[in-house]
C-alpha cells in the first residue's frame, strides 16, 4: 500500500489565555505553544484537530506545504 502523505498545520497563538479556563491553558501547553505569537507545526490528525477546536478563539491555523 502507498503511504499517506501527512498533512501539517501551523498553529499560532494570537490571543492571551489569561482569564480563560485552566483546561484551555493546558490545551495550549499540550499543543506546544509557549507564549503569545509563538507558532508550532503539528501533524493534522483527529487529536490535534480536537485540541485546536477547543482553543479556536485563541489561535490561528494555516496549512503548511
Amino acid at each position: 500500500m502507498a503511504k499517506k502523505k501527512e498533512t501539517k498545520i501551523k498553529i499560532t497563538q494570537i490571543k492571551s489565555a489569561i482569564g480563560y479556563n485552566v483546561k484551555q491553558k493546558r490545551t495550549l501547553e499540550a499543543l506546544g505553544i509557549r507564549k503569545l505569537n509563538h507558532s508550532v507545526v503539528q501533524v493534522s490528525n483527529a487529536q490535534i484537530e480536537g485540541m485546536v477546536y477547543k482553543v479556536k478563539h485563541l489561535v490561528s491555523v494555516e496549512d503548511v506545504n
